[in-house]
């Protein structure tokens, strides 16, 4: 998963830390019934950025559960697992995409 990965700017996401979310834009409502949908469960968090759209470093989710409303909202429970650098925005149907280049960790013994 790195060529048009949906990203959901919104807040700054970590590895191993749970995010909660309430979905309510529909352009949103597309991207995670997508990712439902589609089995990958994965989706990108990154924060606004006032002349790109997003940062260029965000953290990818995964979707442990989604709770669906009748009124078209939801609430997803999703935690972060991997760090990322964008190489190239672009758009799909309303919610921004990005082609990713994961980071890899330096570890420390």
């Amino acid at each position: 998963l790195n060529k048009n990965v949906p990203i959901f700017v919104c807040t700054m996401a970590y590895p191993t830390v749970p995010c909660p979310l309430h979905i309510f834009e529909p352009c949103y409502r597309l991207m995670i019934r997508r990712c439902m949908e589609t089995g990958t469960k994965q989706f990108g968090m990154c924060i606004s950025d006032p002349v790109k759209g997003f940062a260029d470093y965000g953290c990818i989710l995964e979707i442990r559960n989604v709770e669906f409303f009748a009124d078209g909202r939801s609430v997803v429970d999703s935690i972060g697992k991997r760090r990322f650098k964008v190489i190239q925005h672009s758009q799909r149907d309303g919610y921004n995409t990005a082609d990713i280049e994961y980071i890899e960790d330096q570890k420390v013994y």
